[in-house]
């Protein structure tokens, strides 16, 4: 018996974008679900679920995510509302907000870390939700 490719609990957790190597964003770029960037964004990065930026990634601008896996390089802040892991290839100029951080060996850090509860990530226009409702 195969699976329901359709049903909703697959939604938009399960959907991932891909800037591919050699592909430039101008802009800002937001999903509800992950993102994988091997080419170059400039402009802020916000993701529902995941963002992963590959070796040769760069990242001209913010980024605010769930969780980050990053092995390229971020011109700006990062916060990540779960965990952040910084591989040894990675290079961060800017602050860092993250409950829960990873650092390789090799990895650079030109900024100052927060280890806290951050607020979720909210897609610009959306409305944040309340607690306690």
């Amino acid at each position: 018996m195969g699976r329901d490719r359709t049903s909703q609990a697959s939604g938009q957790d399960s959907i991932i974008s891909i800037i591919g190597p050699g592909m430039r964003v101008i802009g800002d770029c937001e999903t509800e679900g992950s993102i994988r960037i091997e080419g170059e964004v400039r402009g802020a990065v916000r993701a529902g679920k995941a963002v992963v930026i590959g070796r040769d990634g760069l990242v001209q601008g913010d980024v605010h995510t769930q969780d980050a896996v990053v092995s390229g390089t971020v011109l700006g802040s990062v916060i990540a509302v779960s965990r952040l892991e910084l591989q040894a290839t990675s290079r961060i100029d800017g602050d860092i907000q993250a409950r829960r951080l990873q650092l390789e060996e090799g990895a650079v850090l030109n900024g100052s870390v927060q280890m806290k509860d951050v607020p979720e990530a909210t897609p610009r226009g959306a409305t944040p939700p309340v607690k306690g409702t």
